[in-house]
């Protein structure tokens, strides 16, 4: 039997404004946890670093985006790696930020 799962952007979107909550985790297995994460326009970031290896995928929105002493511009298509234990966020949100976040191994609750 597969473990496959699938999601839709949509359905993730709705169930992460319904939730009130910036960050909507949708899979959890103990190599990988995924969530949407959506921050608005003009909003702060107010995450902390985090014990696990990070991936993001910016989905749509425009930003900037510093980790440690390094600072860049995010749009659609970025693709970020941070490294565990470092710190980063991200800032001068333009446009909504909607990106895709893959934590490995699961991130810690």
């Amino acid at each position: 039997m597969s473990s496959m799962q699938a999601f839709e952007l949509a359905d993730l979107q709705a169930r992460q404004a319904a939730s009130g909550n910036l960050y909507l985790e949708f899979l959890r297995v103990p190599a990988l946890s995924t969530g949407l994460y959506v921050l608005p326009a003009g909003g702060t970031d107010p995450q902390k670093p985090h014990a696990e290896d990070e991936v993001y995928y910016v989905i749509s929105g425009r930003a900037r985006f510093t980790c440690e002493d390094q600072e860049i511009p995010v749009l659609a298509g970025t693709t970020i790696y941070v490294a565990a234990n470092d710190a980063h966020r991200f800032h001068d949100i333009e446009e909504d930020l909607v990106v895709l976040v893959f934590f490995a191994p699961a991130e810690v609750e």
